[in-house]
């Protein structure tokens, strides 16, 4: 097995954070301001393999890529954020920003330690600390990003119970797992994706999107955490690393080939 992740470069690679990334986007659709946003301004439920794309892109770009190419994919997010804006919505507001930025924290070191085990805390004090990138990359000032852990699960809790999703949120919701575009694999092994991705949220957020979640789900989920938490530690890391190499690839392909990424 590979050592723990001690940095941000050590944990955003992993495969298994594919995983979070279906609960990350319901709880930044649970944000009012998110949720209103993309449901009134943006065809991302539709597109949801190239949302995919983009949210991966610009991750391992801020985390991996040099200078040149992160700079190249913020100009591409703020190009696709210029459309979304509204009366009561804006793409730039750096409270919105800070909240899509934690819940891709909140979301990946929660998988890892369920798959990994927990995290030290000198360990844990720091990834957290390199986390704050994916925000201040975008419009979050440096002083916004809570300053320390505690300070950021006071932010989360004030956060989570003032959630309330309403219909329009959860057609949302609706759309972007179910989508009709798809390419066939994808559409067939969504069923196993949507069922993840309800049982690694939060019960509040289950209820508050009507996902259907029994006590024989939570023992199904518990048993599948298990083994993945055995298995998926195991697999060579080149294997386990794989999406990040082919993320990566892409975007340097199209940097390379077209002058820029589109969104």
């Amino acid at each position: 097995m590979s050592r723990r992740a001690a940095h941000i470069e050590d944990l955003a690679g992993e495969a298994v954070m594919l995983a979070a990334g279906g609960r990350a986007i319901l709880l930044q659709i649970a944000n009012e301001g998110v949720g209103h946003g993309v449901a009134d301004h943006s065809d991302f439920a539709y597109r949801s393999v190239d949302r995919l794309r983009t949210t991966m892109t610009y991750i391992y770009a801020v985390v991996y890529g040099t200078d040149a190419e992160r700079a190249a994919v913020v100009r591409m997010v703020n190009k696709a954020h210029v459309k979304v804006r509204a009366e009561n919505y804006n793409a730039f507001d750096p409270a919105l920003q800070l909240w899509v930025a934690a819940t891709l924290y909140e979301s990946a070191v929660s998988l890892y330690e369920r798959v990994f085990g927990p995290l030290d805390d000198a360990d844990a004090d720091e990834l957290y600390r390199e986390y704050a990138v994916l925000g201040t990359a975008l419009q979050v000032p440096p002083g916004m990003w809570p300053r320390d852990r505690v300070a950021f699960a006071g932010y989360w809790k004030e956060q989570l119970d003032r959630v309330e999703v309403d219909a329009k949120v959860r057609a949302t919701s609706r759309d972007l797992f179910h989508p009709a575009a798809a390419p066939m694999l994808i559409r067939a092994n969504l069923p196993a994706y949507r069922w993840l991705t309800t049982g690694l949220l939060p019960a509040q957020l289950r209820e508050q999107f009507e996902l259907p979640w029994t006590a024989r789900d939570q023992r199904r989920f518990d048993r599948v955490m298990t083994l993945i938490s055995w298995v998926y530690p195991r697999i060579p890391s080149a294997v386990r690393h794989a999406p990040r190499t082919v993320y990566l690839w892409d975007m340097r392909r199209r940097l390379r080939t077209r002058g820029g990424i589109e969104a």
